[in-house]
């Protein structure tokens, strides 16, 4: 069996085909154009492979992600040109007439480590999975299933406690200012040295001070999910960074639970098993196949 795979980025799109163990047998990407370009590029591609069963579909929020609403499977308030109300998720089923589930692209990537932890006989079966770069997200997976039901987790908007030499800044999320995306995102990076996170050196402070917000953001997840892993991947984290959230991590939480597997915490806290695109197929091929069984409809050809 054939499953798809559809993930709407910030500036492309990426189509894939699966087979039913998650191995990538074609994938394409072309750029995000406007919705009605874009759902060409996608009906046209899968419209070449009849042989497929189910899509995943996964894309930028924000998403009406509650099946029971008027416009369930929209694109909904987008910051992105011509994407605001969008009907994402039915356009694509009335051209392409097979089930498909829906999420958002954390979650899809999310799912695609809990996934491949199964392919490799090393199951997670409850992760948190964060991304940092423009803003911070998170996908939760949880006994296997995807936590949230109107959408991804919000861990990007939890208030960290201020870092004792990091009193001053008031952040750059233009909700709520000093949420933890207002003070550690590329914007926040910006905003403080007026040039990209990618011309600090990884000798200047803030990466410390980075971590302590970060390592924060991985206790709270510790303590309210109780996960076997979290990973953290996204531009602005590299190996320095990771060492230094968990030395932040180490310090803060002060052993008060054991985490991970033996309480060893280097295989806690983790960078991403594989590049977030491959993931993201991982995890909309492993849903369409799930929503393929479950569907007690299935589509007629």
């Amino acid at each position: 069996m054939l499953l798809g795979s559809i993930e709407l980025r910030d500036h492309d799109v990426t189509c894939a085909i699966s087979d039913n163990q998650m191995n990538i047998k074609d994938k394409v990407d072309f750029p995000l154009n406007t919705p009605n370009e874009t759902f060409r590029n996608i009906i046209k591609y899968f419209k070449n492979v009849p042989e497929v069963k189910a899509i995943g579909i996964s894309s930028f929020g924000p998403l009406e992600l509650r099946n029971y609403a008027p416009n369930y499977g929209y694109i909904t308030d987008s910051s992105r040109p011509h994407w605001s109300n969008v009907n994402l998720l039915g356009t694509l089923k009335k051209y392409l007439k097979v089930p498909m589930s829906f999420t958002t692209d954390v979650n899809s990537t999310a799912y695609g480590e809990y996934i491949f932890s199964v392919l490799q006989n090393k199951p997670v079966m409850s992760l948190v999975y964060m991304t940092i770069s423009k803003g911070v997200g998170a996908g939760i997976v949880n006994a296997g299933e995807l936590v949230g039901y109107k959408g991804s987790p919000e861990i990007g908007h939890i208030y960290p406690k201020r870092h004792p030499k990091d009193q001053t800044f008031k952040g750059t999320c233009p909700y709520q200012g000093d949420c933890l995306e207002g003070l550690i995102s590329e914007s926040a990076f910006q905003a403080r040295f007026n040039k990209s996170y990618k011309e600090i050196s990884m000798f200047n402070p803030i990466w410390d001070i980075v971590a302590y917000y970060i390592a924060q953001s991985a206790i709270q997840s510790t303590l309210l999910i109780r996960p076997q892993k979290i990973i953290i991947g996204g531009d602005i984290i590299n190996k320095i960074e990771i060492q230094k959230i968990k030395e932040q991590f180490q310090k803060l939480f002060n052993g008060y639970l054991s985490v991970g597997d033996n309480n060893n915490l280097n295989n806690y806290i983790t960078t991403p098993s594989n590049s977030s695109t491959k993931l993201a197929i991982i995890g909309n091929t492993a849903l369409a196949k799930k929503i393929y069984y479950s569907d007690a409809n299935i589509y007629a050809k």
